[in-house]
Parts: structure tokens; C-alpha cells; sequence
């Protein structure tokens, strides 16, 4: 497809997980982002960080732009940490905290997070506007496992 372009992301071994929640708006501007595209997941910059997050149906990847490995001559950007969502029965209302799994994929993940719920929200929301202008640039992503 004209203007395409493909990412690869490595998944390094997962170094710890735990359960927690995500602001409902942040939670519902994910699933806003993917149902207006046409690709089934969407690439947000969060350029205060200098990382992109990946979404898709299952999860929210958050990779560090400036992460670099190549494995078996592919070369990619690695995982720093991923949200997880959880199946959506368990949630009632559309204004609850929805609940994920964040996986950690480098030490300072946790600390990572609490920036990033701030920053990925911000730079969602501005998508958000811009999309219903311009819609989504078509791209497509692969995550591998990476042996570190």
C-alpha cells in the first residue's frame, strides 16, 4: 500500500507483572482511537518522552524510540512495558477505572508508567481531535520475542 510503513517491536522477557487500573478516559480513548481507524491498531507518539505506543485490541505497548536491537538480522525497537487490558466483562460503567496487566519489561517500568499514564493521555487526546480531520495513516506493526 502507497505511504505504508512497517515496525518491528521485540518483546524482551517479561521481568514482573501486576493488576492494576487506568483512568476510564484514557481507557475509552484507546477504544475511541482503533475504532476510527482503519488499520487494526494505532501508533501514538509521546514525544515529551520520546516513545511511541502501540494499540491495539488486546494491549497498549509503550516502546522507546531510542531502543534499538537486532536479532537474526531483523532489527526493531524494544518493549519497555505493556498494559494489558483485562476482558471488559468485569466492567459496568463507562466512567470506572478499567483494569490492566502491566507487564514490565525493564526496571523502571513502574516508575515509567505513572509518567506515561499523563503524557500518553495528553498526546491521545490530541490524536483524537486531529483523527476526526484527518483519520489514520495506514502502518503495520510485528512483535517478536527477544532473547536477551
Amino acid at each position: 500500500m502507497p505511504g505504508s510503513r512497517s515496525e518491528t517491536f521485540f518483546r524482551p522477557p517479561q521481568r514482573a507483572c501486576e493488576r492494576l487500573t487506568i483512568p476510564a478516559p484514557l481507557y475509552n480513548h484507546c477504544r475511541l482511537a482503533l475504532a476510527r481507524c482503519a488499520q487494526p491498531h494505532v501508533f501514538v507518539p509521546v514525544r515529551s518522552l520520546q516513545f511511541m505506543a502501540v494499540i491495539d485490541a488486546d494491549e497498549v505497548i509503550f516502546v522507546d524510540s531510542m531502543a534499538y536491537a537486532v536479532q537474526d538480522g531483523e532489527g526493531g525497537k524494544l518493549i519497555c512495558l505493556a498494559w494489558s487490558f483485562a476482558p471488559a466483562a468485569g466492567r459496568d460503567d463507562l466512567a470506572a477505572p478499567a483494569p490492566v496487566e502491566l507487564r514490565y519489561y525493564r526496571d523502571d517500568a513502574r516508575e515509567l508508567h505513572g509518567r506515561l499514564v499523563g503524557e500518553f493521555g495528553r498526546e491521545l487526546d490530541d490524536l483524537l481531535a486531529r483523527a476526526s480531520k484527518q483519520g489514520c495513516g495506514p502502518r503495520a506493526r510485528r512483535v517478536l520475542p527477544f532473547r536477551g
